[in-house]
């Protein structure tokens, strides 16, 4: 098993309690499909494959590859006649490259772009100070997460979004102190609750109801059965 799948089932067993049976495709189309991810560019010097938060640009270049142009070459160009703006943009187009897969202080990066202090990223844009990450966007001081936008200080949790201070829970949506919980929007400190909105400080709440322990999770490993189908 490599890294990327001893992360990946780390992940399920703190969230579901089962390893996972999903390819690194599935999970990509089931878990992470309406995340900003970084793009597969060619690198116009070498013509290899490379990966880029903005794909709308004409030429590319990564990162790794800029440095060693510049150590061997240099980007500075000597002087020469410029005759208007339609030289200046000429001359200009021959030297703008968008540059990919920046990595700042960080290690084991895969197919990512603007990195920054993290460690174990991949297939990830705009993160900084996060470990072990999957599929994620713009998130902060958190490890272990797929799917993931907009979220800081959580751990263990796929597909949670504008959200902090999230461990082991599934489908977050603009939360605060969520654990163990499945299918939350705008709540606020809710320990094992699934499909609840616009509450806070509950337990064993499903749909807004509360449960007894038992018959919650009942309920709970018949939702981890459905989640984790692949009929949809």
């Amino acid at each position: 098993m490599n890294d990327r799948d001893k992360i990946i089932n780390n992940i399920f067993m703190n969230v579901f309690g089962k390893k996972s049976s999903f390819t690194f495709t599935e999970i990509l189309n089931k878990f992470a499909f309406d995340i900003k991810l970084p793009g597969k560019v060619l690198d116009s010097l070498t013509g290899k494959e490379t990966w880029v938060g903005d794909t709308n640009s004409n030429k590319y270049i990564k990162q790794s590859n800029m440095r060693k142009y510049d150590e061997q070459h240099g980007w500075l160009l000597k002087k020469r006649e410029v005759n208007g703006l339609e030289d200046v943009l000429k001359i200009w187009n021959k030297i703008n490259y968008t540059t990919t897969e920046r990595v700042y202080n960080s290690i084991n990066v895969f197919e990512s772009d603007t990195i920054y202090d993290c460690e174990n990223v991949i297939r990830s844009g705009d993160c900084r100070k996060c470990k072990n990450i999957v599929f994620c966007d713009s998130c902060a001081n958190s490890e272990f997460l797929i799917g993931s936008q907009r979220t800081s200080d959580s751990s263990y949790c796929i597909r949670v979004d504008d959200s902090g201070i999230c461990t082991n829970s599934y489908n977050i949506i603009c939360s605060s102190k969520i654990t163990n919980s499945f299918f939350i929007q705008d709540c606020n400190s809710l320990y094992e609750c699934m499909f609840c909105s616009h509450i806070s400080n509950k337990r064993y709440c499903i749909s807004n109801m509360q449960f007894e322990e038992e018959e919650y999770f009942e309920i709970k490993n018949s939702i981890i059965d459905w989640i984790l189908s692949k009929n949809d």
